[in-house]
This record gives C-alpha cells, structure tokens and sequence, in this order.
C-alpha cells in the first residue's frame, strides 16, 4: 500500500525522490519504496527526513506510533484482598495505630471494629492526644441510600439499626479534641479507613454484604493516583455530612 500522505507532502514541497534521498542520506530506491510500496523507514532516518519535511513523524509514519506501556499492577497497591473477611482485625488496629497526622473513616457502620477491637476509641483518643486529626462518617440511619443498601444486600431494616449501633460506639468521642463525628446521606461505593498515606478501601458489591467484597490497600506514591481519587472522594463526602450532637 502506497503512502499518500508522504507523496503529498513531497508533492506540495516541490521535493522529488531523488531530492529527499540526498538531504536525508539515503539511497533514492529507498524513499520511492517508501512512498510506493509504503515501507517504514528506520527512526532515527525517518526522524529525519520528517524534520527536512517539515512535517510530525506520526503523521508521515503511523506505525512509528510507540503505544504507552500499560501497567499491569499500580504503584501504590500494596496487597488485594479477596474479601474483608480476610483481613484479621490487626491490620486496621495497626494501620490506625501507625498514624501520625490524619484518620479519616468513611462507613455506613463498620460495628465490626468496635466488635473485634474494643479499645478503638481508646485508640482513637490517643492518636488524637498526639495530634492526630481523626474524622469519622457514619451512614445516616435515616437516608433512603442507606435503606437502599439494606434491600440490595437483602439486609432489611439491619443495616439501618447497625448504623445507629455504630453511632453508639462512636458517640463517647464526642467533644475529645482532634476528632470530629457526622453522619452522611450518600450513596456508598466504598467504605474507605485511611491513616496518613495509607488507606484501605472496602470496595462494594452491589448485593454482596460488605465482608465479602473485595479490599485494597494503598500507600501513596505520588500526586494524582489511586490513593488521591479515594481521600478526594472522602473530601467530597465530608462536605455534605452532617456533624453529631452531642
């Protein structure tokens, strides 16, 4: 197949085969083959002779086109999980444990924590003493999204009164300096537990109950990746919540 883009250009530039040939260093039977038969020239000389026309390379040259290297695994993925069930509760206590200037907890209820982990709030007042800032969004028990929720997991009313027992738990922290509790109406695509630069994110399955969904852990490596998109989101999230009274 011939190359009329390249035979135009040599055209409208008043070029001939043998004139290109001799500017780029090549032999004339190898630019006639290049607009005839629509041979590749090698890159370094179609550079060239791209640069003598005047024109983009890619243009002249499609298949000089490199493809992006697609990365198979991102750089801030630390480990997948197949569902949260997996993890042992050690893993938050210790990711929480280890934080040293933001906690930021984006749930509908989470009761699995304080369940496994009965001191949380204890760990929460202390990341706080040290001058942690520790924000926590709860599900509103009264939002039609979370009793959405409740019919899609096939969980009912339960989700609803999990939500108001997570309040429970939470509400001892209520005036501890440092951290700060609401309640939020939107739809939950992800509950999210981050400790610095580090978070992990409960993805949600729709009609799947939290603990068998998947889980993602990352650590940031770099503006504008995964880990960003997940605490702009809890951003996004915290400006709509509502505070708790005490």
């Amino acid at each position: 197949m011939s190359n009329e883009r390249l035979r135009a250009v040599l055209a409208s530039g008043g070029w001939t085969h043998a004139g290109l040939a001799e500017a780029a260093g090549v032999d004339p039977k190898s630019v006639e083959r290049w607009v005839n038969l629509g041979r590749t020239p090698r890159r370094l000389t179609a550079l060239k002779a791209a640069e003598i026309l005047g024109e983009d390379v890619h243009a002249l040259w499609p298949s000089l086109r490199q493809a992006r290297a697609a990365r198979a695994v991102s750089p801030e993925l630390v480990a997948l999980y197949d569902q949260r069930a997996d993890l042992p509760a050690s893993v938050y206590v210790d990711l929480l444990s280890a934080a040293r200037e933001r906690i930021d907890v984006l749930v509908y209820a989470a009761v699995f924590l304080h369940e496994a982990y009965p001191r949380l709030n204890d760990l929460l007042r202390e990341r706080a003493a040290e001058g942690c800032a520790v924000r926590i969004a709860l599900g509103d028990a009264d939002s039609s999204h979370v009793q959405q929720r409740g019919q899609e997991e096939k969980f009912g009313h339960g989700i609803e009164s999990r939500c108001r027992l997570a309040l429970m738990h939470y509400r001892p922290l209520l005036g501890v300096p440092g951290i700060e509790l609401r309640t939020h109406a939107t739809t939950l695509y992800n509950s999210v537990y981050r400790a610095d630069d580090q978070v992990l994110v409960n993805a949600h399955v729709w009609g799947v109950n939290a603990y068998g969904a998947p889980v993602w852990h990352l650590r940031r490596s770099g503006s504008g990746g995964m880990f960003d998109t997940y605490t702009e989101s809890f951003n996004a999230v915290w400006e709509t919540a509502r505070p708790v009274e005490g």
